[in-house]
């Protein structure tokens, strides 16, 4: 760690992503005390005022260490997307370059988000309700097999085919406004913060020794309270919402709904997290090829 941020300039915005339980927040906090700035969120499940452990969100503790921002500010049914998100960073952005601000750490896993600041983002309109409530009855119905082949041939050649939720965004978008996802994103305006003016780091993690972290990184959110924490949710939890997709919580919610035992949901919440750990190294490889790596494990 200190050699990574001994080669870090200050006075530029930096960015770093990698796969969950990677160390990549324990990255941002350090450069983040040692040089100045502020910590900025980009991981789509943190941005939950519900999840602080499941999510793996910085402690109370982290956070009075340095800034943070973006973090645990959503309410548990409120929208929220990539777009939101962008909105959000730009005044951040703006105070820095204006010499108002400190200077942004981005920090986080989801992919999307990263590539949409760094490359920019389609500006597509808005799904009505009732094509997004058409997709959900069809996912539910039917999975989202159905929705794939009706994509036309750019957009499915684009789109992660075992991502549900990937295929129902472009289906939508095509089902309401009449052209396809690809041919949006051949639209899109230019980046709010180019790679060539941010510090871009990629920490790239060896694939027993990211397990071996995942599994036991699991077990201590489950000493720290994660079960307390989908308990308090309970009441107004519903399957399907985007706060719901925190990884390990449908299968806490399960067990305490007496669906299974703890021991069963408990190993099927680490292999959930594995499985998404491997879908954002198969994002990082194929979408970040100009960040600097570093390799762990």
């Amino acid at each position: 760690m200190d050699e990574i941020v001994e080669k870090i300039d200050p006075a530029r915005p930096v960015l770093i992503a990698g796969p969950t339980a990677s160390g990549k927040s324990a990255l941002a906090l350090e450069i983040a005390e040692r040089q100045g700035g502020v910590v900025v969120n980009a991981d789509a499940l943190q941005v939950w005022a519900c999840w602080r452990v499941l999510s793996a969100r910085p402690s109370a503790a982290e956070e009075a260490r340095a800034r943070h921002a973006l973090y645990g500010h959503r309410a548990p049914g409120q929208d929220y997307s990539v777009g939101h998100w962008l909105r959000e960073l730009a005044p951040i952005l703006a105070a820095h370059a204006a010499g108002a601000g400190p200077r942004p750490i981005i920090v986080g896993g989801t992919g999307l988000y990263l590539t949409a600041l760094t490359e920019g983002l389609a500006e597509i309109p808005a799904v009505p309700p009732e094509v997004r409530a058409e997709a959900d009855a069809r996912r539910t119905a039917e999975g989202h097999a159905g929705m794939l082949a009706e994509l036309d041939p750019a957009t499915a050649a684009r789109v992660d085919p075992l991502n549900p939720m990937r295929v129902q965004r472009a289906w939508e978008v095509a089902r309401a406004t009449g052209r396809g996802l690809a041919a949006w994103q051949d639209m899109t305006p230019p980046p709010m913060l180019p790679l060539g003016a941010a510090q871009a780091v990629l920490i790239e993690a060896g694939r027993d020794w990211l397990a071996e972290r995942i599994d036991r990184r699991f077990d201590l959110m489950l000493e720290d309270g994660a079960l307390e924490e989908v308990r308090a949710v309970l009441p107004i939890w519903e399957s399907g919402g985007l706060w719901t997709r925190a990884i390990g919580a449908p299968e806490l919610v399960d067990h305490l709904r007496g669906e299974t035992d703890l021991a069963t949901a408990r190993a099927l919440a680490q292999a959930a997290s594995r499985q998404y750990a491997k879908r954002q190294r198969t994002w990082f490889r194929g979408r970040m090829h100009g960040w600097h790596k570093i390799v762990r494990g």
